[in-house]
């Protein structure tokens, strides 16, 4: 017996009074969301200190200018940095200036609407066998986040390493936990504004695991580099064949690995996390489930979704927009001010912390009419959005190379899925945002599971 469905989804309780560092740091370690200012919702811009001063902007023409037309003088920051590097190196997603654009430019083939199209059977296969295991459950509840953890690693990992029997899943699975889990919360030193040489102790508890997703790494990009090319080359045969058009420079061993590894990290986690925010929405919204299922069901007819159904599935689409506008898996974005500056009417000096709290500025109150309520007709195509209120995947130059990717491995997912079963929620198991690297259901997604 489902309980009586609350008027909007569960969202994170935010900070409504003053806190201290250790107050703060215990709260960021706990859920990051739980430090930013409820006031952040109601306003363009919070500023305070914190070890150093810090400014959580939430205006769209603040954002543009950082992320699109002051994009070198808002680097990442030391902190993010360095809680990435352990696991990614210098890849794209943390490099800067120059050693960022030959390596965006290098891989910017590899996502070419071609490329990512070509590996959609993948994503469907995967989209088979997640119902297969689904079906299995006979009609009891199941965490459908850790399905969909599942059947996203299965994607990931087959468009990355197919055919490869030498590569184990499992293990390269459990590093990725282990360093969510120890290595991804912030450290006092961080807040403290510490040199990022001085070691971090929670990061250095996850070292052997990231040592051996490497060495695997590096031991699969050996072998297949001296073989020939594949019919359908996967993502690791078109890394090896890029180049940067400009600068003719090709990624080493070690860049190599490190972007595969982001593209592992990144590619499967946050895919996961949107699919299962978005079942839990549909079962939160049963009227949408209804309308989302009745669609996927006219378009499919019972097959498995591909690429060229994308295109007929609007509503199915509009779902994951707004489970990615509720429920982002980046939900907290921080720079570092490489030069003085002013955001809205307020002074911004070097080496102050720009925060850009997505979760915030997706529940503005100044940007969406009531913004904690699920609405998928937000993104009706006769909507409008301000690009820079809505940050999903972020962007500037720095917009997320694989949104594509993921985009197209949820929909095709999604409506697979909703076209064969339906979900209700199981009383009681209501998740928690809670966002440590990236914004998970705290404890999983429950939901009852039956055949459509």
């Amino acid at each position: 017996m489902t309980h009586q469905k609350p008027e909007y989804p569960p969202r994170a309780q935010l900070v409504t009074e003053k806190w201290g560092i250790l107050q703060s740091l215990r709260a960021a370690q706990r859920n990051l969301l739980e430090i930013i200012p409820e006031i952040a919702l109601h306003q363009p811009i919070v500023t305070g200190k914190m070890g150093k001063p810090w400014h959580m902007v939430m205006d769209p023409d603040a954002i543009r200018h950082i992320l699109r037309d002051r994009l070198d003088d808002y680097p990442k920051s030391d902190v993010t940095k360095n809680i990435l590097r352990p696991a990614i190196g210098d890849s794209m997603f943390v490099a800067e200036g120059a050693h960022w654009r030959w390596q965006r430019r290098a891989a910017a083939p590899v996502f070419s609407h071609r490329n990512v199209a070509n590996l959609a059977p993948i994503m469907s296969a995967a989209a088979d066998r997640s119902c297969a295991r689904i079906g299995a459950h006979g009609g009891r509840a199941a965490d459908m986040y850790s399905e969909m953890v599942t059947a996203t690693f299965e994607v990931i990992s087959d468009v990355t390493f197919s055919g490869d029997e030498g590569f184990d899943r499992s293990a390269i699975h459990r590093a990725i936990d282990g360093y969510i889990d120890s290595t991804a919360r912030v450290s006092l030193f961080d807040v403290l504004g510490l040199p990022t040489w001085i070691p971090r102790p929670g990061r250095m508890l996850s070292s052997g695991s990231m040592k051996t997703m490497k060495s695997m790494a590096d031991d699969v990009i050996r072998s297949r580099a001296s073989k020939g090319e594949d019919e359908l080359p996967d993502l690791l045969d078109l890394l090896l064949a890029g180049e940067d058009p400009e600068t003719k420079r090709s990624m080493n061993p070690s860049e190599l690995r490190d972007n595969l590894l982001t593209f592992i990290v990144a590619g499967h986690e946050t895919t996961a996390l949107t699919l299962g925010w978005a079942l839990y929405l549909c079962a939160f919204d049963e009227a949408a489930q209804d309308r989302a299922r009745e669609e996927a069901q006219s378009v499919l007819a019972g097959r498995t979704a591909t690429e060229s159904d994308i295109a007929n599935l609007p509503y199915i689409r509009q779902i994951i927009d707004e489970t990615l506008r509720l429920y982002p898996p980046a939900a907290f974005l921080s720079r570092t001010a490489q030069k003085s500056d002013e955001l809205c009417g307020r002074p911004i000096a070097t080496g102050d912390t720009v925060m850009l709290p997505v979760y915030a500025l997706h529940r503005s109150r100044l940007l969406w009419d009531d913004p904690d309520a699920f609405d998928p007709d937000r993104f009706a195509k006769d909507r409008k959005v301000d690009r820079f209120a809505y940050l999903p995947f972020g962007d500037g130059p720095r917009i997320c190379i694989g949104m594509s990717f993921a985009v197209q491995e949820a929909v095709i997912i999604l409506a697979t899925i909703l076209s064969r079963f339906k979900f209700t929620r199981v009383q009681g198991k209501d998740p928690d945002p809670v966002l440590i690297l990236t914004l998970r259901p705290e404890g999983g997604v429950w939901l009852n599971v039956e055949k459509a």
